[in-house]
Formats: structure tokens, C-alpha cells, sequence
């Protein structure tokens, strides 16, 4: 399959993981409410723990060896029965754990808990890495899709009532191990037994556990917040949380989207020693990163008090503030993704991303710690904050001898200056006509009028950065994949 088509189907993928939770959370935001919400979200996350350690590296060493073998059908047998092998160990492993641990430890919605059990059965099963190596994407695409549309009719029929928080999470787990279950009819004729060997399966842990530092590292930014929220508060401050996060979460695939892009792109080109052009897109990236995440940053702290309660329902204004003060992460995350995937990683340069992120997850334990327990899910956002900071500072600091960021902090200013004034103006939109879904409307048409003429007028006075041949160069350069 081509990699246009293989790259249109993970398109389709991260937009239904977008949309599918924010399309339900109007629903479940009413329904479940914030304490209900924040249960669901903390045991969740606790299980998300166990089946993380469960899958080490697998998902990316999985595809990669795959990949690396996937013309000699009879090696590619032998590699995937080694690694599933190695996979069941840990997963079932994790899997009792996780059972001994809820019922030492949960006091409380421990069916909830229990119910997490399915979808620790589902990491067992879970071999997509396989047919991601096998750049065979259409299969688990479009498998994931059915099951998620399936899965919100579900929702919307069965979870009606407040105490059905134990419905809501039985049809997500249940969905997440009939996605894996579905998949592996597939896995016939593309590969046969091999007796997997005690040597064999033991020669894949260590790459595993390698591969496996970065993901639990900037897990214990991404998922603990809602650990220590659940432990160090309640389950309210949990859901409003949870729910500040999913907003978030939609600016941040658009960011995503480019990396993702663009990373290949770079690879070769670095591959190829094209090292002054690779810096030349590098800076068109960054440009054009900064004039979307900008727009989406002040923007929602824009429209923020408004759109939180219109959206969620009674109870949730508080989430109104906590997108105020996540949404300068938006920021810190885009620049950061364009260093990382344009040239960290391009360049086999991960440690520097290592110990960039271990130095965000320290600082957001620590500022958890102390102001968790007297702010709840204000102190973890700030927390949060912090964090995305000081990893955006870290990765530009060890590789600033290679850079000069003072050329692109300047590229960036008209998108500061804009991102203000349009948050200043619908700020004032909101205060002054109070809060309804029309006054919504006007504030994100007149805040997107503003952004766009207000960098228009800045950049042509300023004659260094044309905003439409910047957009379309950007365009080409995806094309161009």
C-alpha cells in the first residue's frame, strides 16, 4: 500500500480518536457528571499504568523489527511469535498485579475498577504493531473506526443515569477488547507457527525496556496528573480535569498532524546530507506551527468561560479556567514537536528528548506534590504548565549551539502580538454580553477575523514572513511525502 494512502488512513484515525470523546462529552458530561467522570477517568489511568509497563516498547519495537523483516515471510513468523511470546509474559503479569493491587488498595467503585480488567485482557491480545510494520494500515483503521462508532450509539443508549458509570466503562472496555479480538483473523496467511525460544524472547527484552523510557517518562506528565488528582483531592476535581484535557487534546493532534508529516520528510533529507535546506523547511515549520498554536492557544483562553459550560453543562465552569491556563501549552508542545520530530529524532538525537521530558516529569511530581492538596486540578495544570515549559526549554538549550532560536522567537512575535489582541477582544465579547451559545459563535468569528488580519497587516509592514506562500509552502512540503 502507498504511503499517501497508509498516511490518509492514520489521518482518519487520529481525527475519530479526537472527535468520537468530544462528541460524547456533552453527554457524559450531563449525565456522569464531574464526580462521576473523575472515577471513571482515575481508575482508568491507574490501569493505563499497569498496562503500559505490561506493553514496555513493544508498540514501537514491534513495528520496527517487523518492518525491518517483513519481505522473508518465514523471519517475520519467527520474529512475531518471539515478541508476542515475551508480549503475554508481561501483559499477564501486569494483569494479576493489577488485580491484587485493586483489591489490596480500592475502597471505593471497585466494580469500576474491576471492570479495567477487560481492557488489560485486551493488551494481551493487542497486536497491532504487527500490521503497522507490515504497513498494512487499512486493516486496523477501519476495524478501530467501526468499533468507536459502535461503541458511542452504545453510550448513548445505555448510559442514562448518573450511577452509570459502571455501564459507560464496561462498553469502553469491551470495545477496546473487541478491537483487538477483531484483528486477528487477519493475521491468517500472513504469517505460520514458529515455537517461539527461550533465548530468542529474552534477545528482545532489553530493546523493549530501552524503547520504553520515554513512554513511561512522559506518562507521569500526560496520565499521573489524574493519578495524584484522584489520590491528593477527589474525584470532582478529577473530571474537571479530564474534561479541561479533551479540549486540549484538539489543538494538540492538529500540531501533531504535522510532526507526523514532516518527520519522514526530514529523515531522508538528513540521510541524504541536505542539512542547510532540512534547516530552511525547519524554520518554515516552526513559523507556520507558531501561527496555528498561537491561534488556538489564545484563542481558547479566549472563548474558554463561555464555551466550558455550554459545552460540559452545570458544574463544569470551573473547567472554563483550567483551559485558560492549559491553553498556553499549546505553545510550549508545538515548538517543541517541530524540534523533536524535524530534528531530534531525525537525527538519532533522542537522548536529548529523554532527558528533556525526564526533567518535565520531575518538575511536574514535584509541583503536584504541593499544590494538588490545597488547589486540586488548578495546582496539576500548573503543574502541566511547567512542565511543557521547561521541556521546550531543555531541547532548544542542548541543541542551541545548532540553532539560532533568537531568529525564530522573532518569527513568532506577530504571532504573539495577534494571539493577544484577538484574546483581549473576545475576552471583552464574552464579560460584556454574558454567557450563551450565540455570544459563543460571534466571539470565535470575530477572534478568527482579528487573528488573521492583525498578522496580515504585522507581517506585510514588517516584510519578513508572507502568510499565504508560508501556508502554501507548507502545503507543497506535505505533498512532497
Amino acid at each position: 500500500m502507498s504511503i499517501k494512502k497508509n498516511y490518509l488512513y492514520s489521518v482518519i484515525y487520529q481525527i475519530f480518536n479526537i472527535l468520537i470523546p468530544l462528541i460524547t462529552a456533552p453527554y457524559i458530561s450531563r449525565v456522569l457528571g464531574a464526580e462521576g467522570i473523575g472515577t471513571v477517568s482515575y481508575a482508568h489511568s491507574i490501569a493505563l499504568y499497569f498496562g503500559m509497563f505490561g506493553m514496555l516498547g513493544l508498540n514501537n519495537y514491534g513495528n520496527r523489527t517487523i518492518a525491518a523483516n517483513r519481505n522473508d515471510k518465514n523471519n517475520v513468523s519467527k520474529i512475531f511469535w518471539n515478541i508476542y511470546t515475551l508480549q503475554v509474559i508481561t501483559t499477564l503479569t501486569m494483569l494479576i498485579a493489577y488485580i491484587i493491587f485493586v483489591s489490596v488498595f480500592f475502597k471505593e467503585n471497585k466494580v469500576i475498577a474491576y471492570l479495567q480488567i477487560l481492557y488489560l485482557i485486551s493488551t494481551v491480545l493487542d497486536i497491532n504493531w504487527f500490521f503497522f510494520g507490515m504497513e498494512q494500515f487499512k486493516i486496523t483503521v477501519s476495524r478501530s473506526i467501526l468499533i468507536k462508532i459502535i461503541s458511542f450509539f452504545l453510550i448513548l443508549i445505555f448510559v442514562n443515569r448518573e450511577s452509570d458509570g459502571w455501564i459507560y466503562t464496561l462498553i469502553t472496555t469491551v470495545s477496546m477488547l473487541a478491537s483487538q479480538l477483531l484483528i486477528w483473523p487477519f493475521l491468517i496467511g500472513k504469517i505460520h507457527f514458529v515455537k517461539p525460544r527461550a533465548k530468542d524472547i529474552i534477545s528482545h527484552m532489553m530493546p523493549n525496556i530501552i524503547l520504553f523510557i520515554p513512554v513511561i517518562t512522559i506518562s507521569l506528565y500526560k496520565v499521573m496528573d489524574k493519578v495524584m488528582l484522584g489520590t491528593l483531592s477527589d474525584m470532582v476535581q478529577v473530571g474537571l480535569y479530564e474534561n479541561s484535557l479533551k479540549i486540549i487534546n484538539v489543538p494538540m493532534g492538529v500540531i501533531m498532524a504535522l510532526g507526523n508529516v514532516m518527520l519522514p520528510r526530514m529523515s531522508s533529507m538528513y540521510a541524504k546530507g541536505e542539512v542547510a535546506e532540512s534547516k530552511i523547511i525547519i524554520r518554515k515549520s516552526m513559523q507556520f506551527s507558531m501561527f496555528l498554536a498561537f491561534a488556538m492557544s489564545f484563542g481558547l483562553a479566549g472563548i474558554a468561560d463561555n464555551f466550558a459550560p455550554i459545552f460540559f453543562g452545570k458544574g463544569f465552569q470551573k473547567t472554563g479556567s483550567l483551559i485558560q491556563l492549559l491553553s498556553i501549552t499549546v505553545v510550549f508542545i508545538s515548538w517543541a514537536n517541530v524540534i523533536r520530530t524535524q530534528y531530534l529524532i531525525p537525527n538519532n538525537k533522542e537522548r536529548v528528548y529523554i532527558k528533556s521530558v525526564i526533567i518535565g516529569a520531575v518538575t511536574n511530581i514535584i509541583i503536584n506534590l504541593l499544590l494538588i492538596p490545597r488547589y486540586g486540578a488548578t495546582g496539576a495544570a500548573i503543574g502541566t504548565i511547567f512542565a511543557e515549559a521547561l521541556v521546550t526549554i531543555s531541547q532548544s538549550t542542548m541543541i542551541s549551539n545548532e540553532f539560532k532560536f533568537s531568529i525564530y522567537i522573532n518569527d513568532s512575535f506577530p504571532f504573539l502580538i495577534s494571539g493577544l489582541l484577538m484574546f483581549l477582544v473576545v475576552k471583552f465579547i464574552g464579560v460584556f454580553y454574558g454567557n450563551s451559545i450565540y455570544v459563543l459563535v460571534i466571539q470565535i468569528l470575530i477572534g478568527a477575523i482579528i487573528y488573521f488580519a492583525s498578522c496580515s497587516i504585522i507581517l506585510s509592514k514588517a516584510k519578513k514572513i508572507n502568510l499565504k506562500e508560508l501556508i502554501i509552502n507548507i502545503k507543497i512540503n506535505h505533498k512532497k511525502q
